[in-house]
């Protein structure tokens, strides 16, 4: 039978790709609890991806794999330091490509690694076992990003179900390294992945992110000198120098906030920029004064700020702390990058692709798109600054993101798999029999 391309304009079509969402959603949703099953952090990602590649299988799409490299990683000037193992931390990439493109083409990003638990006894039951109460999805990942992984998924699938085919190439990307570097998909950019739009549905409320910090990881070690307790002021503790090179580190901070009140999109914000002290690991013995620490750190910049010269900021400072606090003396301190070294971005308005975004979550919410300046890292800026595509992000309302009792709003899961499925069929065009 002859195919003929469109443009979904008609409530018909639109009818029945919602349809296919909500005759779906209880699927979905279980979907979604058994990806959060698995512990899929840093490292350790490749059986949560297997079942991401096998999903994307049963739907048709064309699978595309491979193992992150760190060497490859490195000539790419957007990718963070490696500090870890990739050797279990690969990239799915799932394609559908039409015989004949009518429309524009589209990538559905999202990440697969998840941070760390923190303390077990803080969560009201295990963060691997996901449960659901009073309309809320518990579980480590479900917020970031899990959920909105899988409406990725399902919105594709429901616009099959409802009888209609993309025009146009479209990319589903499970990517790790999102919580720590954006190396996933700077990868999927190396390999050539691009298109004429992006979207990401991290959380966002179901708002589309205007802007985003950068985001910079590094430790500072500090080298002391040891010495018994009892003749303490003959050695150099290295914990005390820390503590000297975190409080200049602070003073940096509350300049930088300072500085952020002009900023264009955090300038409203109350202390936008965040000087987090992560982890701290120094001593070996009670009556020893310690010769070494080591502390590690994460900041964010706005988009105005240069990551570059933020980075050598931050090394001067290190260095006014050594040359101008008495608990430095006799030390020495030197700061390292970890991972994240990431310039902020900002999605500019007007462009075709959020525009049609917006008409989707107004036909699958019944209300405007709002927008919203996210004070925290988004693979984003990957496509936005490095291919000069348009990189929507659009997800839904999740809580306690990177704490215990993380959680996503469900009823919100359903209404961006809609609006997904609609600005699918809209960008891309459909055929249909």
């Amino acid at each position: 039978m002859r195919k003929r391309v469109t443009i979904v304009t008609t409530e018909n079509q639109q009818q029945r790709i919602i349809a296919a969402v909500d005759a779906a959603f209880d699927e979905q949703l279980t979907f979604t609890a058994d990806l959060v099953r698995i512990p899929s952090l840093r490292g350790d990602e490749n059986a949560a991806q297997d079942v991401l590649e096998q999903a994307y299988r049963e739907i048709g799409l064309t699978i595309d794999r491979w193992t992150l490299d760190a060497e490859e990683l490195a000539e790419h000037p957007g990718a963070g330091a490696v500090s870890v193992s990739y050797e279990n931390s690969d990239v799915v990439v799932g394609s559908f490509a039409p015989e004949v493109q009518t429309g524009k083409s589209l990538i559905l990003n999202g990440h697969v690694d998840v941070v760390p638990i923190g303390s077990e006894r803080l969560w009201s039951r295990s963060p691997w076992e996901p449960h659901v109460a009073e309309g809320w999805l518990y579980g480590r990942g479900t917020g970031d990003m899990k959920a909105g992984l899988v409406a990725n998924l399902f919105a594709l699938r429901a616009l099959r179900a409802a009888g209609l085919t993309p025009a146009s190439p479209v990319y589903l990307q499970s990517v790790p390294e999102e919580e720590s570097t954006g190396n996933g998909t700077i990868s999927a950019l190396q390999h050539g992945y691009t298109a004429d739009a992006v979207l990401i549905s991290e959380p966002s409320q179901t708002e589309v992110v205007r802007a985003h910090v950068g985001v910079i990881w590094f430790s500072v070690t500090v080298t002391g000198q040891a010495a018994h307790a009892f003749e303490m002021s003959t050695g150099s503790n290295a914990i005390d120098g820390a503590y000297a090179v975190i409080e200049e580190l602070r003073r940096m901070e509350e300049e930088w906030n300072e500085r952020a009140a002009t900023s264009e999109h955090f300038g409203s914000h109350d202390h936008p920029l965040n000087l987090n002290v992560g982890v701290i690991t120094a001593g070996d013995w009670p009556s020893s004064v310690p010769d070494s620490c080591e502390v590690q750190f994460r900041v964010s910049i706005t988009p105005e700020m240069d990551v570059d010269e933020s980075w050598r900021e931050i090394t001067e400072r290190v260095q006014v702390a050594v040359q101008s606090d008495t608990r430095l003396n006799r030390s020495s301190a030197v700061a390292k990058r970890l991972g994240f070294y990431s310039d902020g971005y900002v999605l500019e308005p007007g462009s075709e692709a959020e525009a049609t975004l917006s008409a989707a979550h107004t036909r699958a919410t019944g209300k405007p798109l709002g927008e919203v300046a996210m004070p925290g890292y988004i693979d984003s800026r990957c496509y936005g600054l490095f291919a000069d595509v348009p990189a929507l992000v659009y997800g839904p309302v999740g809580e306690k993101l990177h704490g215990a009792d993380e959680r996503v709003n469900i009823e919100s899961i359903r209404e961006v798999t809609r609006t997904l499925a609609l600005f699918i069929a809209q960008w891309c065009g459909v055929t249909e029999a």
